[in-house]
C-alpha cells in the first residue's frame, strides 16, 4: 500500500490540474459568447451545455466511492507484496461511483 500512495497522489493532483483548466477555459468561453453581442438560440443552448455542472458531482462522487475503498481495504487481510486484491477492491468502488454518477443523471433528466 506504501508503494501505491505515491502514485494515487500524483493522479489526483493531476486530475485536480485539469479540472481547475477545463472550468477557466469554459469561463472564459462563456464570457467571450456573451460579450460578442446578441445571443441566438443555438448560443443559447451551447452555453446552457456549458454550464451543466455536472463535473463537481461526477469527481465528487468518484472521489467518495474512491475513499471508502481504501478505508474497506484496510479491513481486508491480504499480502501488499504479491496480492492484486487492492486493486481489485479500488477499481470496483471506483466504477461503482462512475454508476452511481450516471444513475443520478438519468434521474435527473426524466
Amino acid at each position: 500500500m506504501k508503494q501505491l500512495m505515491p502514485f494515487i497522489i500524483i493522479i489526483v493532483f493531476f486530475i485536480l490540474i485539469a479540472i481547475f483548466i477545463l472550468a477557466l477555459y469554459n469561463y472564459r468561453l462563456k464570457k467571450r459568447i456573451i460579450s460578442s453581442g446578441p445571443l441566438d438560440e443555438n448560443s443559447v443552448k451551447f452555453l446552457a451545455q456549458l454550464g451543466s455542472g455536472n463535473e463537481a458531482l461526477k469527481w465528487g462522487l468518484i472521489l467518495l466511492c474512491a475513499g471508502i475503498g481504501f478505508i474497506v481495504m484496510e479491513f481486508i487481510p491480504y499480502s501488499a507484496e504479491d496480492s492484486p486484491v487492492p486493486y481489485g477492491v479500488e477499481m470496483i468502488f471506483i466504477s461503482a461511483g462512475f454508476l452511481l454518477y450516471y444513475l443520478l443523471l438519468r434521474r435527473r433528466k426524466d
